[in-house]
């Protein structure tokens, strides 16, 4: 019980933004996953570029802040993770689609 009431009024507990904040995240996270399933054609490269500046940029800050916020940096690292995937998915689909163009111009 001591270590719960220690959790729950740290610097870091359920009591701040500092815990709600990387909670709230986890739904970049749930989306990038959920994404996965439909067809990169559907993927904007531009937002997921976006978005992977914005983990990194805040994967920094959650490192840097005082005290650490390691479930930040958790949820930041995983979006990272998730949105690289997606980018190189995009990625993929341009370079598919422009080899296509190519052949189909060549015949």
């Amino acid at each position: 019980m001591a270590t719960l009431r220690a959790f729950v009024n740290s610097p870091v507990g359920p009591k701040t933004t500092h815990f709600w904040g990387p909670v709230a995240n986890w739904g970049f996270v749930v989306a990038g996953l959920v994404d996965m399933k439909k067809p990169p054609e559907m993927i904007s490269g531009n937002m997921t570029a976006a978005m992977c500046v914005y983990s990194g940029l805040f994967m920094r800050f959650a490192w840097m802040v005082q005290p650490r916020n390691y479930l930040l940096l958790a949820c930041h690292a995983s979006n990272e993770t998730v949105q690289l995937y997606q980018l190189s998915r995009w990625a993929r689909a341009q370079k598919n689609t422009t080899e296509e163009k190519e052949k189909a111009e060549t015949q």
